[in-house]
């Protein structure tokens, strides 16, 4: 018998097998999911702050660290520290992080007020994340924490193009259909880039960054608040985060048949 006959009978048998299965079940399943990162040494977690910029609708720094230690109090194993954000923004702008412990205010070094904007805004920042010694200063601060960190960026974004949509049309006789058309439309919206950096509060080495990007657009004639885009970003990335940390269930559903 050669492999293609072969393979027609197999399928054959495989149809006349389900053919006699006179009931199927859905069976609901949860496929859990390691952790990216192992937090067995630590019992504490602080989310120490973000240097967060793009709109000034959002604060992408305490709004980003509130969401989080909510997140970590009811969805993993590790003790949230309440503490004033760090401002980090002034303690990179002061060059040596490891000898600015505490700095007042949302000013540079210079004395002038820093906005970022876009991407590029972030990169004379992002040295901070590197200061080992500034971290485990931090650290020793509050017991030798998982220190969770980063950058956020919360910007507006528009795009034009063809949406596809579906329209109601009658014909001569008056029998309802429902058909595709493509439309010219310009959207609004926003786009957010949070980037997640773990720090060792012990030895204030970087453990593990992780970057996500998501955006979300809308009819031009919709309005929806600024605030709103980012809890509805935030969500999409949420479990992605926490998947980082602890670990996670997928559920699904199997179909058996008997």
């Amino acid at each position: 018998m050669t492999a293609r006959p072969a393979a027609i009978l197999s399928s054959v048998v495989a149809a006349v097998l389900i053919a006699g299965c006179s009931h199927s079940y859905e069976v609901p399943i949860e496929t859990p999911i390691k952790p990216k990162l192992d937090v067995s040494a630590f019992q504490r977690v602080l989310v120490a702050g973000f240097i967060a910029g793009g709109t000034d609708d959002v604060d992408g720094n305490l709004e980003t660290t509130r969401l989080l230690r909510s997140q970590l109090r009811t969805k993993s194993n590790l003790r949230v520290i309440d503490a004033d954000v760090l401002p980090l923004m002034e303690v990179a702008g002061a060059g040596n992080a490891s000898t600015t412990s505490r700095p007042a205010g949302t000013q540079a070094a210079t004395g002038r007020s820093v906005e970022i904007r876009d991407e590029k805004d972030l990169e004379p920042f992002e040295h901070v994340f590197a200061d080992a010694e500034y971290w485990k200063k931090i650290g020793e601060e509050y017991q030798n924490p998982l220190i969770v960190t980063g950058t956020v960026m919360f910007t507006p974004n528009e795009r034009s193009g063809f949406v596809q949509r579906e329209q109601e049309v009658y014909d001569s006789f008056g029998r309802r259909r429902v058909v595709p058309v493509r439309t010219y439309q310009e959207r609004k919206g926003f786009r957010l880039k949070p980037k997640f950096v773990f720090i060792d509060g012990r030895t204030g080495a970087t453990l593990h960054s992780e970057t996500f990007t998501e955006e979300v657009l809308y009819n031009a004639n919709q309005t929806t608040p600024a605030l709103s885009s980012y809890f509805e970003l935030m969500d999409r990335l949420l479990p992605s985060f926490l998947s980082t940390l602890s670990s996670q269930k997928v559920k699904g559903t199997r179909i058996l048949l008997q």
